[in-house]
């Protein structure tokens, strides 16, 4: 008898949705943060810094997060333009340069002022019957940019981008498992977009919720809602298992395909 595709993530998901498998992974240092507060500063810089080889990501969010310490909210809303531009003179990484860094954070200051949490911005964006949290995440953008420019660092909705990186920092903040450490609670999981990068553009073409070859906002909605139809409560929820393959050098994607079936094939809904 076929197993239902179901069946077969959720398997995926006991096995794989644990936190010996994180490492390494920018989502490590979300764990350090018991303050929600904190540690949606932490996750969101986290996030905005997750492009290009792992151990350099590690090494720019860890250099980051050092300088804000002990307290990310605490830095962002006692010090001033002048100190972040102190603090972060000379800083690089790939595209981002100190002046990038020191309008994210004083982005983050401004909506912290505004609305008392990153948490709140998005949420204020929503509207009763928003079937994705698209809305809050283009609220959030508006936001941020108002304090200057971050650059390459935050991706603009508006221009239909997939958003990977906004969308893997709001599963991170939204969902509340062994893997994603959660902490708001004023957002549905049914509304989290998948953050779509190569690895997820390569599961959705394989689990036959895609066709589609530009990893855009549409591709991304699309296999959003392939998972829906499996999980309409929690879209999202095996997206951290599912990436694994074709992240970590010991689990290929070939493996992954064997498993569910090509275009799910060996699979029911």
């Amino acid at each position: 008898m076929k197993s239902t595709l179901k069946e077969k993530l959720d398997e995926l998901y006991l096995i794989y949705n644990k936190r010996s498998y994180v490492d390494p992974d920018p989502l490590l240092f979300l764990y350090d943060y018991p303050d929600v507060r904190d540690r949606e500063v932490a996750g969101l810089i986290a996030a905005c810094l997750a492009y290009g080889r792992v151990e350099f990501i590690m090494k720019a969010v860890a250099h980051v997060l050092e300088k804000l310490s002990p307290s990310p909210t605490a830095y962002i809303v006692s010090h001033s333009e002048k100190d972040m531009t102190h603090d972060f003179k000379g800083f690089r990484y790939r595209y981002a340069g100190e002046d990038h860094i020191v309008s994210l954070l004083l982005g983050i200051g401004k909506v912290m002022n505004d609305f008392s949490s990153l948490e709140s911005c998005v949420a204020d964006g929503l509207s009763p019957g928003d079937s994705t949290v698209m809305p809050g995440l283009e609220a959030l953008f508006r936001h941020l940019v108002k304090a200057g420019n971050p650059g390459h660092l935050l991706a603009d909705p508006s221009k239909k981008s997939a958003c990977k990186r906004s969308n893997l920092f709001l599963r991170w903040m939204i969902r509340k498992d062994d893997v994603d450490p959660g902490g708001w609670d004023s957002i549905s999981t049914s509304q989290l977009i998948v953050p779509l990068d190569t690895h997820m553009h390569k599961v959705g073409t394989i689990l036959g919720f895609t066709t589609r070859k530009s990893a855009d906002l549409k591709t991304a909605l699309e296999i959003t809602e392939g998972f829906r139809k499996v999980d309409k409560n929690d879209p999202v929820r095996y997206d951290f298992c599912l990436t694994r393959f074709g992240i970590r050098r010991d689990m290929q994607m070939e493996e992954l395909r064997r498993m569910v079936g090509e275009t799910g094939e060996n699979v029911v809904l």
